[in-house]
């Protein structure tokens, strides 16, 4: 059965929905929500400390357009809706290596519109 949680930005009524994977790095992140936090852009990525720090098995460099992925490097959950400043020829590539945790479901393009500084929520639905 999918676990499935929502990422809201109350200061702007923004709440997308994601599916996580079925691995050992989604099941821990699972068990330490609800998680509240300031969130940091880089380009098209949202990315923000949570408290749990974490080896990855699956590392990758490059990940696609609704990604959810931990970031190893910052202790850091990310959300990849488009290019970063390191992407080149049409790839989405974080500052260094993430695992994939899970996929948003619902529509991404609208977290263009949060900036830095907002607060994220995560809950399981």
């Amino acid at each position: 059965m999918p676990t499935k949680v929502e990422f809201s930005f109350p200061e702007r009524d923004i709440k997308v929905e994601t599916e996580l994977k079925d691995n050992p790095l989604s099941k821990e992140i699972f068990r330490i929500l609800p998680i509240e936090a300031r969130i940091n852009r880089w380009g098209k990525e949202i990315y923000f400390s949570i408290p749990l720090k974490s080896s990855i098995t699956s590392p990758q460099e490059v990940v696609e357009e609704g990604d959810v992925a931990y970031w190893p490097d910052g202790a850091c959950l990310c959300l990849f809706f488009g290019p970063t400043p390191v992407s080149k020829n049409g790839e989405i590539r974080p500052a260094s290596a993430v695992e994939v945790v899970g996929k948003i479901i619902s529509s991404w393009a609208i977290l263009d519109e949060v900036p830095s500084g907002s607060t994220v929520k995560v809950t399981p639905i």
